[in-house]
């Protein structure tokens, strides 16, 4: 499919079924309840009965259940894409659990592969140490606590303590943007192959994953990906700033954020379905 294409019927694909789009919206709102209610109960257990507690725990456990199901439910829609189905698929509470779990050991994998390099620049360029020292030089200084950290900095700390931390600072900080951002991609085509073959194992192939970008296109799925957040980073601005006129209208975001997660989801699947 061309790239246009993909966006508006992925845009327009979540209408298709509103029904499940509500059991969803449902769904997520319980999940914020059992949270809302086990951090609740947690802190009384603290002050009064450990019964609480426990029935606090219970209802944590029960939100992480419902947010695997709805997150394999995603998964689902994803694979929807693949197959061009039409329709939104049925929820299927066991086995949206189970790739619910699933693709959070994607999401673990693909997260801590550029977190565990990160680190590792961040101690060849000395970033760890220099910020613990500067930190420390201030921490322990006399100064007024009231004056300004940067002439703070600059008169406890020598210059070039304070360019070799900034330089340090910058250089773990773009090879992290640029290593977060190719994960991303690649991250993408680990969903999208969870989705098609069900195998953890294939969603975690990170080379045949990398491999699945080119197959498709760089410029075509940079250009999905880019246009799916910038859609999505639009219509939030939007409702951000019309809160301000209307106070409470941001309300609207119960529904539109689920709205948005279809459609990312289906895009998704309609990109990948180029090589599948």
């Amino acid at each position: 499919m061309e790239i246009i294409d993909i966006i508006k019927e992925s845009f327009v694909y979540p209408s298709n079924d509103l029904a499940k789009l509500a059991i969803y919206i449902a769904f997520t709102f319980v999940s914020t309840i059992l949270v809302f209610l086990g951090i609740l109960l947690l802190g009384m257990g603290l002050t009064q009965s450990a019964i609480y507690a426990v029935i606090g725990i219970i209802l944590f456990i029960g939100a992480i259940v419902v947010a695997f199901i709805l997150s394999g439910y995603l998964i689902s829609i994803v694979k929807s894409g693949i197959n061009h189905d039409e329709n939104l698929p049925e929820f299927q509470w066991k086995e949206n659990l189970i790739t619910g779990v699933k693709y959070l050991v994607v999401n673990i994998v693909y997260f801590i592969i550029p977190a565990i390099i990160v680190l590792i620049v961040g101690g060849i360029t000395n970033l760890f140490g220099l910020s613990a020292d500067v930190f420390s030089k201030i921490a322990t200084s006399s100064v007024n606590a009231s004056a300004n950290t940067t002439a703070v900095a600059s008169n406890i700390v020598p210059q070039s303590t304070m360019m070799s931390l900034w330089t340090a600072i910058a250089i773990t900080g773009i090879v992290a943007a640029i290593l977060f951002l190719i994960f991303l991609f690649i991250e993408t085509m680990a969903e999208s192959r969870l989705a098609n073959t069900d195998s953890l194992g294939d969603a975690l192939n990170i080379p045949e994953a990398f491999k699945d970008i080119g197959r498709i296109g760089w410029g075509k799925v940079i250009a999905v990906v880019f246009l799916i957040f910038i859609i999505i980073a639009i219509i939030n601005s939007v409702i951000s700033g019309l809160n301000y006129y209307i106070p409470g209208i941001s309300i609207i975001s119960i529904v539109v954020t689920p709205y948005l997660t279809f459609f990312a989801s289906r895009a998704t699947g309609l990109l990948y379905s180029d090589i599948a």
